[in-house]
């Protein structure tokens, strides 16, 4: 996200991000994808990670390939009300109620589950109380309007500061805890 809390542009833009990542983020990112088992992800943004990623491991030398193979490889669930079918290997469709579809996932034996997004269906997974960590990953920069997470909250939330860490290429990752 953004200095000033996007987490995209008015039209879904990207191009503040800090992409010249060190090894001390790699290693973060790396780390935290390693506790987790399944992948969750909104119907609107599922196209665009799964293609990215399977473009990704579709180049032995892409410097992401590794990470790539965990993205392609990790079970993803994706929220939706429209779609029929998944198009996507290691991927199924949620198409019931949100609250029940999580409430069921946290109840199963596994590893942690993350949310990739995307801004909408985050916001809906926080209005409903459903996450129970965030890392925020800011990166250095303003744009001054565009989708936030948060922008569905219509009550008072208290986060619990777990660690707030700054990396070599500018961006700072706070993790925080809900506090119920």
């Amino acid at each position: 996200m953004t200095a000033d809390g996007f987490v995209c542009g008015p039209k879904g833009e990207l191009d503040w991000m800090s992409f010249d990542w060190g090894s001390d983020i790699t290693k973060y990112v790396n780390e935290l994808t390693d506790s987790v088992d399944t992948i969750l992800l909104g119907r609107k943004m599922t196209p665009g990670f799964m293609t990215y990623w399977l473009q990704v491991v579709s180049d032995k030398n892409n410097p992401e390939y590794a990470f790539g193979i965990k993205m392609i490889d990790t079970p993803k669930i994706v929220f939706t009300k429209t779609l029929e079918k998944s198009e996507w290997e290691n991927t199924k469709l949620a198409k019931g109620n949100i609250n029940e579809e999580i409430k069921n996932l946290k109840s199963q034996n596994g590893k942690d589950i993350i949310v990739y997004g995307g801004a909408s269906f985050v916001s809906n997974l926080i209005k409903e109380n459903l996450i129970d960590e965030y890392h925020l990953f800011v990166n250095p920069s303003v744009i001054g309007s565009g989708m936030k997470i948060f922008g569905e909250v219509n009550e008072k939330k208290r986060l619990k500061l777990i660690k707030s860490i700054p990396f070599g290429c500018g961006i700072v990752v706070h993790h925080y805890q809900p506090i119920k």
